[in-house]
């Protein structure tokens, strides 16, 4: 009887996996939703982090600040609400034969076709990575708007011993391009209304994958570089990552570089792709220099775009998180 009763539930478990699969195609693999694990429910979450607070704070007072915070941050309502409303789930996908992580989000009743946003994340290998927490904070309000995302972790994250490591703007490009394979295969999803947005270096990501997908009809960055040699001089300690992660970065050091910078080759830009650049103006990582003179130049070469600067905002634009949501939603839902 055990044996007919483990069949039975194999064949449920089977059913269940498959019935959760927001991408459907085979060449999908390991699809699994993002509330599980300790993200089942939000106190299993919280105390997961409580656990990993722990390991580093020793003051009890100190603690409860941190839970506190996270608190303010997420909360109870906001995830119970997001996890009512969104569908949300990871999986696994070759590119140039490496296996990469992605994941992909969207609303789960709608009554048409939404447009689809492909998100580029910043930081580089696992630096950055595009967590729960990430997600739920940057990700999930844009999509209850009625919006498909899905994104790339670039090749190397999540993995041990990689075939191919993140190249900051190299090869990885070829990461966020391929996703466009895979959204024809998402229920709901309408493939003539795809655009990209990125934050940091998802910015640089957003502009090479753009050079080589014809299909987007707007893009969107937030605190985003344009010339990333210029952009030593603001911030010099970046040299270290370029040197870790670009490939002949030595010996080739201005050409990689130029071919990262869009601020480099504006001239090439579709006419009819409109930008929107958001930037705080206290910003420590990249400089709001960097939106500004992508402005300028975009203007003289007539590029349809808008640059929104936040007074004395940082990097994360965390005092302006509401507002830079509104203007990303209405951006591509006036351009999609």
């Amino acid at each position: 009887m055990n044996k007919y009763i483990l069949i039975i539930y194999l064949v449920i478990s089977s059913f269940s996996t498959q019935a959760s699969n927001l991408i459907n195609d085979e060449r999908i693999k390991e699809q699994k939703s993002c509330f599980t694990w300790i993200f089942t429910d939000y106190d299993s979450w919280r105390n997961g982090m409580k656990k990993k607070y722990k390991k580093r704070i020793k003051s009890n007072e100190k603690l409860k600040q941190a839970l506190t915070r996270f608190d303010s941050r997420f909360g109870q309502e906001k995830f119970d609400f997001y996890q009512r409303n969104l569908s949300c789930t990871t999986f696994k996908y070759l590119v140039d034969g490496n296996t990469v992580n992605g994941y992909v989000i969207k609303p789960k009743i709608t009554k048409e076709n939404l447009p689809v946003l492909i998100y580029n994340r910043g930081g580089n290998g696992n630096f950055g990575s595009v967590v729960f927490g990430s997600m739920m904070h940057n990700l999930f309000p844009i999509a209850n708007e009625g919006f498909v995302i899905i994104g790339s972790q670039y090749r190397g994250t999540f993995t041990k011993k990689p075939a191919a490591q993140d190249e900051f703007g190299g090869s990885d490009v070829n990461d966020v391009t391929a996703l466009l394979d895979y959204i024809p295969s998402i229920e709901g999803a309408d493939v003539q209304r795809i655009g990209m947005f990125g934050a940091s270096r998802g910015g640089m990501q957003t502009h090479l994958a753009v050079k080589k997908a014809k299909n987007i009809k707007a893009i969107a960055t937030i605190a985003g570089n344009s010339d990333l040699f210029k952009g030593l001089t603001y911030r010099p300690e970046m040299e270290k990552i370029f040197k870790h992660r670009i490939p002949d970065y030595e010996k080739n050091k201005i050409a990689e570089l130029a071919k990262r910078s869009v601020l480099k080759w504006v001239s090439d830009l579709s006419p009819n792709m409109p930008i929107l650049m958001l930037h705080g103006t206290n910003d420590k990582r990249v400089s709001v220099n960097h939106s500004i003179d992508l402005a300028e130049a975009l203007a003289k070469h007539n590029i349809p775009h808008k640059l929104v600067l936040y007074p004395e905002d940082n990097h994360g634009l965390v005092k302006n998180k509401e507002k830079a949501n509104k203007e990303l939603v209405s951006w591509f839902r006036e351009y999609l």
